[in-house]
């Protein structure tokens, strides 16, 4: 069976988009994106289509027509054979137009890329009909190397600044709705500009994960980091310093006074906050220390366990980010 290699520039899709280059419509940089997917998928199903024919046919050249998506418009090239009956699936003979849905399915292969199976689920999902095991494998055996490729290149030796943070979905799997934790990896490179090392997803947030995020930046050439940036999440830390020793770790500030408003009242939260500002805006250390007496002398009794978490943080570095 012949492949077709989607050819679609990850890295300079992600420049582009920080650059400021439109996600969306006639010049985005997405839209080159779902056209190769789907035009990979439907010659998937045209392949399947001659292998279990059982009678005499063969390629046909292609058909275009103009689809219309939420992202902007395309010219697809749907696949032919000489007996005229493969019926395309994924894009119908008549059909112009995908459909939200279908996009944000194909785009979400992106996250769901390590797990073969998850990505099999997900075209399932995507065609919303009963396709054999051997279609599928068909289709996702020409989408899955062009993901497993950009998860598992290979990264710089050293990272000045690298932010780790888990972003919390609700996505719907076998019928429910379920919480997952996309982990998110975003470095500062020696260039001075940002790069995406990874994306990882897991069913939640936990340290022992991140420690084996971390031994896979570490596998794919990663051999420092100077700032690591997270949030408070226990044992992360401890997990950074296991497999870079050297690492200097900093808190963000955001998290701990998030995390500091979820024991204050609500009708206390706006004075509150007054205060607390001079603690996490003192210019010095030693500023912030006084700013923090003077915090515990007027709130510590309501409290305590806000005024002993940032104790506990004073003595680590809190970096806004």
């Amino acid at each position: 069976m012949s492949t077709t290699k989607i050819q679609f520039d990850l890295e300079k899709a992600l420049e582009a988009l920080k650059s400021g280059q439109d996600l969306n419509g006639k010049n985005g940089f997405l839209t080159p994106l779902i056209k190769q997917l789907t035009e990979a998928a439907l010659q998937a199903e045209r392949d399947r289509h001659l292998e279990n024919s059982g009678e005499p046919n063969r390629k046909n050249g292609y058909t275009t027509k103009t689809i219309k998506t939420p992202s902007g418009s395309f010219e697809l090239d749907t696949p032919r054979d000489r007996a005229g009956t493969f019926e395309p699936q994924l894009i119908k003979k008549n059909q112009t137009h995908l459909t939200d849905e279908l996009e944000r399915k194909i785009i979400s292969l992106f996250a769901h890329g390590n797990s073969y199976q998850a990505i099999r689920d997900h075209i399932q999902d995507m065609y919303d009909m009963s396709i054999s095991n051997g279609t599928l494998n068909a289709i996702t055996d020409k989408l899955i190397p062009e993901f497993k490729s950009w998860q598992e290149r290979n990264l710089d030796a050293v990272y000045p600044i690298v932010w780790l943070d888990a972003i919390h979905y609700k996505i719907k799997e076998n019928g429910r709705f379920v919480s997952k934790a996309l982990y998110t990896l975003l470095a500062l490179n020696i260039e001075g500009k940002k790069e995406l090392l990874g994306l990882y997803l897991s069913d939640s947030e936990g340290a022992h994960y991140w420690l084996s995020v971390l031994t896979d930046l570490q596998n794919r050439g990663v051999n420092d980091i100077l700032i690591a940036c997270v949030d408070g999440l226990k044992g992360f830390p401890e997990a950074i310093q296991t497999i870079y020793p050297d690492t200097e770790v900093q808190l963000c500030i955001i998290h701990q006074i998030r995390n500091s408003m979820k024991y204050v009242a609500s009708k206390n939260q706006k004075t509150f906050m007054v205060d607390l500002k001079a603690v996490y805006r003192a210019t010095t250390k030693r500023a912030a220390e006084i700013a923090l007496d003077d915090l515990e002398t007027k709130w510590g009794k309501q409290y305590p366990v806000v005024i002993r978490s940032w104790r506990d943080k004073m003595g680590k570095s809190i970096r806004l980010f």
